[in-house]
């Protein structure tokens, strides 16, 4: 078998497949599943419920496996390296506001941490940024996006082999497979019947970006956050940690942004347009932080920001969920729809994008119609195990950030970071689904557990998946236990 990923192969690469394709939702998830998919030859339509693409936020992590298709995408890619925090610095303090790790560019501070600063796993990005860049793709292609369609249902016909949705207004929309991209709280829950029940893990995010000319109401606020490295023109992220909580600043040439992770409030909620203003974050803050309160520069940082800019974003946990596609394989989850991440985890976008290059490329080697269940079950055996170890490694990182013991951070910085393994960061979904779909389905086909087969693990090496939950984890933190994350090559 070719394996496909390895060289560039842009659009025109790969003859068409006659395979009809609908994405629901516009995320980095249902984007990315709409550009692989056509470059893998398959036709493309796109829902999308709001009016335009969202592509407001703040930063997060983008994993290194989330940006090796950009070899198939010039344009992507020169955009992504241009906007890209090549350059950027990182430093740590206590939450109160003592310095404990000095300013080093990322990749000293990857290298003190025994990770190759020539291949970091990842770099913190600004969100509006990047899904402007996707935005720009799907354009460029002239992907059909209907705008203004809620959908509200899904199904499938066993008879004609397609798979649908509804939209609000009653309108019927029908493919050879549908991509249910739409997130959290997915309308194919019902069809998949995977839902898992969300439980508060009693912890929010403040999150906050904003223009930078902001912090000139503040001069002193302004020169504390200044960028750094040659006359002051290289971004840096700093973070702070502290006993129950954690938070983060990056300061670009245009935009400042602040997170902060605290005890959830009666204001939060899961949901990206729920703001508050400065004054209640100024009022909530110290509270559940110790004897020692957050830094006075952080709190005058957050004096700076702009009204109805602060998100209060509830973090609420999930099992693994044990089911993502319909009973005959014609409606697929993907991104959130399928699994969602705790901030911490560093891999939520990094994911979500993985699911997009593998399922195009599962739907690829299928070959035909028929044989699209088949490949979206190679797709799922694919993905399963491998995020819910990457969910399990947020847990773990949640439980570092937001309770640093600073007597051991102080010889070992190392503690004051987040886990970002190297099963996670060295992978590339395209070649792996490519090298090992065969193998895949002949274990599928004889009934082979994914773990249990001879197809090399994109997981912890030695991992067996055993089901989980999220009571499982918070006992452990309850009694001040590490998060067990199970045997195997977790590094």
């Amino acid at each position: 078998m070719t394996i496909h990923g390895v060289e560039s192969e842009p659009v025109g690469t790969f003859p068409s497949s006659g395979l009809d394709v609908l994405v629901v939702g516009t995320g980095l998830a249902g984007l990315t599943a709409a550009i692989e998919c056509i470059r893998k030859g398959h036709n493309v339509r796109v829902l999308e419920r709001a009016a335009s693409i969202n592509t407001l936020g703040d930063m997060y992590f983008m994993g290194l496996p989330a940006t090796r298709f950009f070899k198939h995408w010039p344009e992507m890619k020169e955009e992504y390296d241009s906007i890209g925090l090549h350059n950027a610095w990182i430093e740590t303090y206590k939450h109160s506001g003592e310095q404990v790790v000095k300013p080093l560019y990322v990749n000293e501070r990857l290298k003190a941490a025994g990770l190759d600063p020539k291949t970091p796993p990842g770099t913190f990005q600004l969100r509006p940024l990047i899904y402007r860049m996707f935005v720009k793709q799907v354009e460029r292609l002239g992907v059909k996006i209907e705008f203004n369609t809620r959908v509200v249902d899904y199904f499938e016909d066993e008879t004609t082999g397609k798979g649908g949705c509804v939209s609000e207004d009653g309108k019927r929309f029908e493919a050879d497979v549908v991509i249910a991209a739409d997130g959290v709280g997915s309308k194919s829950q019902k069809l998949v019947g995977g839902q898992v029940r969300a439980r508060s893990s009693g912890r929010a995010m403040w999150r906050a970006a904003f223009p930078i000319e902001n912090l000139d109401k503040d001069p002193e606020v302004k020169a504390h956050y200044t960028m750094i490295g040659p006359d002051n023109s290289e971004p840096i992220v700093r973070t702070y940690l502290g006993p129950g909580t954690y938070g983060m600043t990056l300061t670009r040439p245009e935009t400042m942004i602040w997170i902060i992770n605290h005890n959830a409030t009666g204001s939060s909620a899961e949901n990206w347009s729920n703001t508050i203003e400065p004054q209640e974050v100024l009022d909530e803050m110290d509270k559940g932080v110790g004897p020692n309160p957050w830094s006075p520069m952080m709190k005058r940082l957050i004096a700076c920001t702009p009204e109805k800019t602060i998100v209060n974003f509830e973090l609420l946990w999930r099992d693994p969920q044990p089911s993502w596609k319909s009973p005959n394989g014609r409606v697929i989850q993907i991104g959130d729809a399928a699994h969602s991440f705790l901030p911490a985890s560093g891999n939520g976008a990094t994911q979500a994008i993985e699911d997009a290059v593998s399922l195009a490329s599962c739907l690829h080697l299928a070959g035909s119609k028929d044989k699209i269940p088949e490949a979206v079950d190679a797709h799922i055996r694919f993905r399963f195990i491998r995020n819910a170890c990457a969910q399990k490694v947020g847990f773990s990182n949640a439980e570092l950030l937001q309770d640093t013991d600073w007597s051991k951070v102080k010889f070992d910085p190392r503690r004051a970071q987040p886990k970002h393994p190297r099963w996670v960061w060295e992978h590339d979904p395209e070649v792996y689904t490519y090298e090992n779909f065969a193998k895949n389905v002949e274990a599928m086909k004889k009934g082979v557990r994914f773990d249990e087969s001879d197809v090399s693990p994109n997981f912890p090496k030695g991992y067996k998946y055993e089901p989980w939950s999220i009571e499982g984890v918070m006992e452990d933190m309850k009694a001040g236990r590490p998060v067990d994350l199970g045997p195997g090559d977790w590094n």
